[in-house]
């Protein structure tokens, strides 16, 4: 007896990813082969930290489709792009490649997108509920905006959070310092009082140890330790939070038909289906004229009774 062919579980999703996400596929691939080069790459050279970094990338990496599957929702390919590319510069580059410190710009450029992307999750989240039927609320297009505008605030500052407590017990520097000239301190006021007093042209500083050690840092200024990063960090992310809740503004103004925000908002894949008819006999309708004519017998017959 010949033997049935097996189906096609596996090649046919990937047939219709392929003809539904192929710019997204190719980028997918190109990186993840990135990724494992480099891996290989840490792990000869015995640095097991970057190869658990390179692990984690690729965890990451698998977030888009798992969301996909799990809330039944279709990412734009742009979307995923931008947050595949966003994981990987951010990681990949950013750590392993050390283009946090080659490029002095690279922080802020991803800080940016990430206000962007956050806020892109959380104005996705509202519009998804938005248009659930079983939910008895409608959100007008300014109120989403705001709160994805605020969502992507709150991740950014709980973010900050999270690198002020690697510094404090880490000594990460993850909140990078800044070489300033010029600082206004009420410390420094001789008088014990709230006046702040101004040094300029700081060209050193000199710290003494519990020791006795002085050591000159030799930096050409004062070392600020991160207090203009972080604000830095927050408003990049507010200007990325900011541009996309614009979109996502009229994207809702325009009930999906503005082509360039649908790039970055995500769908529903299920369709509300129809309500079933009960099964059994169903009762007949009326044509069209029998109200009609009911009417008049009934009329007909009233009249007859008032006649007799």
């Amino acid at each position: 007896m010949p033997k049935r062919p097996h189906p096609p579980i596996i090649r046919k999703p990937l047939q219709e990813a392929w003809r539904s996400k192929r710019s997204v596929m190719i980028v997918y691939f190109i990186l993840r082969l990135s990724v494992l080069l480099v891996m290989v790459a840490q792990a000869f050279n015995g640095n097991f930290e970057n190869v658990f970094l390179c692990v984690l990338v690729l965890i990451l990496f698998t977030i888009p489709t798992f969301l996909e599957q799990r809330l039944s929702i279709d990412l734009p390919n742009t979307l995923e792009i931008i947050i595949l590319l966003f994981i990987y510069a951010a990681e990949i580059l950013g750590e392993i490649r050390a283009f946090y410190v080659t490029f002095p710009y690279w922080d802020t450029i991803l800080h940016t997108l990430n206000g962007f992307l956050c806020a892109a999750v959380g104005f996705s989240l509202l519009d998804l509920l938005n248009r659930e039927e079983r939910v008895t609320f409608s959100l007008s297009p300014l109120y989403l905006a705001v709160v994805a505008f605020c969502f992507s605030m709150t991740i950014g500052v709980l973010w900050e959070f999270f690198e002020c407590v690697m510094d404090q017990l880490f000594y990460l520097d993850m909140q990078k310092d800044t070489i300033i000239r010029e600082i206004g301190s009420i410390n420094l006021d001789p008088t014990g009082g709230n006046t702040p007093i101004r040094l300029r042209d700081i060209t050193d500083v000199i710290v003494v140890q519990g020791s006795g050690a002085q050591t000159s840092l030799g930096l050409g200024g004062y070392l600020d330790i991160g207090l203009l990063d972080t604000m830095e960090d927050l408003f990049v992310n507010f200007v990325g939070a900011f541009v996309f809740s614009i979109i996502g503004y009229f994207y809702v103004r325009s009930r999906g038909q503005n082509k360039f925000a649908r790039r970055f908002i995500p769908t529903v894949l299920d369709a509300v289906k129809p309500a079933q008819k009960a099964p059994g006999p169903q009762p007949e309708s009326l044509p069209a004229n029998e109200p009609a004519r009911l009417g008049e017998a009934r009329g007909a017959a009233n009249k007859k009774e008032r006649d007799t």
